[in-house]
């Protein structure tokens, strides 16, 4: 059974084309993890006006990716994305989860 799972982030002003990039260059061992832990879609859109990141992800199972922080790859790009986004004491960004209120 599929689900999907809706948070947002912070990105600091001034690094919205820094984000692409390293998401255009995000490690294969990194994109393995997720795929391997059920994570069959995720897609991350940026309101420029605000700096926020919307992430949506579909995956198979219960989990998300939000459940992998304790694996050593995720806490490596969490340390490698902290100087862009808006960060918890870990590295870890920090989300908050978005109830979906409709869908088609």
């Amino acid at each position: 059974m599929s689900q999907q799972f809706a948070f947002r982030m912070k990105l600091l002003p001034g690094y919205e084309e820094e984000y692409e990039k390293r998401h255009r260059e995000i490690w294969p061992e990194l994109v393995k993890l997720l795929k391997d832990s059920g994570v069959q879609d995720y897609s991350i859109y940026l309101d420029k006006e605000t700096s926020t990141l919307f992430a949506v992800q579909t995956v198979k199972g219960e989990s998300s990716s939000q459940d992998l922080g304790n694996t050593e790859i995720v806490q490596r790009w969490w340390a490698y994305m902290a100087d862009i986004m808006e960060t918890n004491k870990d590295n870890s960004p920090v989300t908050v989860p978005l109830k979906e209120v409709f869908t088609l």
